[in-house]
């Protein structure tokens, strides 16, 4: 890698990226603001527990507990479990450890594969390590010899990595799990409200009316995150005044002694009285934290500040007051419809008026899970563990705002199958808390490790902080698991559909790229065959694809074996994931050359963090034009300043790669950029018709005819193509030689036009494989393959421009 240089248009290291984790401070007016829109995309779940968590607490056999001590004892529970879990842990520790900006278990995963060395993806390379935001600042690479020698056992023993990654994985699995549950169980929730007043209004019809609100909800998820927070956010913040007012209201009306049950006391004697039973009804008490992990995986939407001070300053004491005041009304009335408690603790003047509200709050708070359904699958995509779907921004403003119709739709057949399967609260209850219990226990393990691998706190920390909370999470997750039977298998095997599906994709992709490494056409077999590389070198520049960051890939042999000829200029080009957010713009590229510098054969790494969408720059082909050019300039400079140092006689620098920018003052190249002709019968395409209709005047006709459905088609993309290359007459006196040559070469073949080459592979188990890697590979990775986006899509290639040769990979 060589260094960055000032002078060739390179910020050197040391600056580079000094707001990625300390970025300038909002003005106080936008971090109010976007507390606010927080509040309609990362609370609405949260605030929407109140209508179902006395009723999953007391469903069971604690219904015979139902006296003054037991409710009190109960809000107890619940005011410290949302004072620990949401409060304590997330809101003050968890989302500290952001991974520039974002959240999310894929997010901590990252951090521990950067700092750690745990990844288990392909592709990475030492180059990688020197991007700006790579480690976290203040990070120091000595270690102590405990951490040392963790590190060493967990970096050498491949199975605990593989366990780390399927961890990570099912804690993925279940936060889309709850973006099937949250919106199932909190609008069948706020509909049963109706039954309370209105006795001639049956299940069924609840059911129905929740599956027409369900469509509608998902149907508005294409307008986008911050549509939907403007649409959503005044809704969920009068519905937080309307909790906080109610709960006020029946605790001066019914039981002002309520207030003592903050007091842990009660917690004890809960406990104390009600054993196994209230054991058990954890399952229902958890129910109040459920919304929790969407705070921190909804992170890239807005910003930690943002959500603390929507929590602190609003949620938080809103939800303390609202489950007060309905333990109030609960301790005095005994003999009420536990399963309509919240709808019955509400004064009957205004009773329909809240009833809206609720209702509308309940589908608000599907959003929260919902948004962060997209991010997860955004992030899985990125790091190879997912396959390819349609991600589309809705935010110029905000890079995390997304959406995917894909997985929207599927969401909602799931959704609307669980709304009718079960058609009971009680028992997407049951569900809806396993997922929430599992995916907190996954996030307090990576966190740990976090703590000592990545903010190098030590042990001691780590483990009071695994003590702290993980203990009390695997209380609810053993309280959640006794009602597997009733509803709480749902969770389960939803993570276990959707774990298999992305395992079997990253097994499958790091197969295929092993197959690739194994399988490198060797340098001195491309040398033997000569600059002309055996064939025809025709006018042009082909760009072959390939997912090789280091050497040739097998399928250029086949290439060269199968066609007659060649583009007189070979870019292989590389685009990979690495495990950061973003990859600024300055140092996504790498460039190098494969091969002497008559073989005009040079190499492009474009690295994007798992945030950023690949295939999103309209200008490729030109941009990398100018970035060649670059590197060709700062290949013969740093020849040139090496020319007396014999250790660096050799100047050949075949197989090293340079961070290259594209440079604001494109003369530094020794190129100019032409406008587009004016006259549309100037443009390469036509310039191709015309000379075939001189060879053939019969094929006039379709050539034209192809030639307007591919302007009409994509006229930027035309218009691009027409933009011109020249030399820089003003500096090409000075310049060298060899380098005039190279760039002439250069924009000779971008004028004669510019291919798009890639392998359609074929991935096939080898005959004496197992069968299960049989399945994985020749059943489940090829269906997933041949279902989802295609990589030239992916990566908006221009399918006019696109050459596909087939191959077959035997894994």
């Amino acid at each position: 890698m060589w260094p960055t240089d000032p002078e060739n248009g390179l910020s050197p290291k040391s600056t580079i990226g000094v707001d990625v984790y300390n970025p300038p401070p909002l003005h106080w007016t936008s971090l109010l603001l976007l507390a606010y829109q927080s509040c309609g995309v990362v609370y609405g779940d949260l605030s929407t527990s109140p209508l179902y968590v006395y009723k999953g607490t007391f469903s069971g056999s604690l219904h015979r507990f139902l006296d003054e001590e037991t409710v009190f004892g109960v809000f107890s529970v619940v005011f410290w479990t949302i004072t620990l879990i949401p409060l304590l842990k997330y809101v003050f520790i968890v989302l500290g450890a952001d991974d520039n900006g974002e959240g999310g278990t894929f997010a901590l995963y990252s951090l521990l594969v950067r700092h750690a060395k745990f990844s288990l993806m392909p592709n990475q390379q030492a180059a990688d390590e020197e991007l700006s935001a790579y480690y976290r600042p203040g990070y120091s690479t000595e270690d102590t010899p405990i951490l040392k020698a963790l590190r060493n056992f967990l970096e050498k023993h491949r199975k605990s990595r593989t366990f780390l990654l399927l961890m990570v994985l099912f804690g993925a699995s279940l936060v889309i799990g709850d973006g099937v549950l949250t919106p199932a169980m909190s609008v069948l929730s706020s509909f049963s409200g109706l039954q309370v007043h209105s006795s001639a209004l049956t299940h069924g019809e609840v059911v129905l009316l929740s599956c027409i609100v369900l469509v509608c909800l998902f149907t508005l998820q294409h307008w986008g995150t911050r549509r939907v927070a403007f649409l959503f956010a005044p809704v969920v913040v009068l519905w937080l005044l309307l909790l906080a007012a109610l709960g006020i209201y029946n605790i001066a009306v019914w039981n002002p002694r309520i207030l003592r049950a903050i007091s842990p006391y009660y917690v004890v004697r809960f406990f104390q009285r009600t054993g196994k039973d209230g054991w058990i009804s954890l399952g229902g008490v958890l129910l109040s934290m459920t919304g929790t992990e969407a705070m921190y995986a909804d992170l890239g939407h807005f910003t930690a500040a943002s959500i603390r001070i929507a929590f602190v300053g609003l949620i938080y004491p809103c939800l303390v007051l609202q489950y007060m005041g309905q333990a109030a009304f609960l301790s005095k009335s005994p003999h009420c419809n536990i399963h309509f408690i919240f709808f019955e603790s509400i004064p009957r003047p205004v009773f329909w008026p809240v009833l809206v509200i609720a209702t509308l709050a309940a589908i608000v708070g599907s959003q929260a899970v919902i948004s962060a359904t997209f991010s997860i699958v955004r992030q899985c995509t990125a790091l190879g563990c997912f396959p390819r779907v349609k991600i589309v921004h809705t935010s110029n403003r905000i890079h995390g705002q997304i959406y995917s119709p894909e997985i929207n739709w599927i969401l909602m057949l799931v959704c609307l199958g669980v709304t009718v399967g079960f058609r009971d609260t009680d028992l997407i209850g049951n569900a809806y808390g396993m997922a929430c219990a599992g995916v907190m226990v996954v996030t307090t393990l990576l966190m740990a490790l976090v703590m000592i691998f990545v903010w190098q706190q030590g042990f001691i920390l780590a483990a009071m902080f695994l003590l702290a909370f993980g203990s009390v999470e695997c209380v609810y997750l053993s309280a959640a698991l006794m009602k597997v039977p009733q509803g709480g298998w749902l969770p389960l095997a939803l993570s276990l559909v959707v774990v298999a599906v992305m395992y079997v994709w990253h097994y499958g992709t790091r197969r295929r790229h092993l197959f690739d490494v194994q399988n490198k056409v060797s340098l001195k077999w491309l040398h033997a065959l000569g600059p002309s590389l055996g064939i025809v070198r025709v006018p042009g520049i082909g760009l072959i694809y390939s997912e090789l960051a280091t050497g040739v890939p097998a399928i250029f042999s086949h290439f060269v074996t199968n066609l007659p000829a060649f583009h007189q200029v070979l870019v292989f080009v590389c685009v990979k994931a690495v495990p950061i957010p973003h990859v600024r713009c300055y140092e996504r590229h790498l460039i190098g050359r494969i091969g002497p510098r008559e073989y005009r054969m040079y190499r492009c790494v474009i690295r994007h963090g798992y945030k950023d969408v690949p295939g999103d720059d309209n200008d490729f082909e030109n941009d990398l034009v100018v970035r060649i050019a670059e590197f060709v300039h700062m290949e013969a400079a740093e020849a040139a300043a090496n020319a007396d140092d014999p250790r660096n006689s050799d100047a050949s620098v075949e197989g090293r790669m340079a961070v290259v920018d594209r440079p604001f003052d494109l003369s530094r190249t020794g190129l100019l950029m032409r406008a587009p002709l004016p006259n549309p019968e100037d443009s390469i395409v036509v310039r191709a018709a015309t000379a075939a209709a001189t060879a053939d005047s019969s094929k006039t006709e379709t050539i034209q005819s192809l030639q307007t459905m591919y302007e009409a088609e994509s006229p930027g993309f035309a218009m691009r193509r027409r933009i011109r290359f020249e030399i820089d007459d003003s500096t090409s006196e000075s310049m060298d030689p060899a380098v005039k040559e190279e760039l002439s070469a250069l924009v000779e073949a971008k004028h004669a036009g510019v291919a798009y080459i890639m392998g359609h592979s074929y991935i096939k188990a080898r005959k004496s494989s197992s069968i299960i890697k049989k399945i994985a590979i020749d059943v489940a990775y090829t269906f997933l393959r041949k279902n989802c986006r295609g990589p030239a899509v992916a990566l908006n290639i221009p399918h006019i421009s696109l050459i596909e040769v087939g191959m077959i990979y035997y894994v």
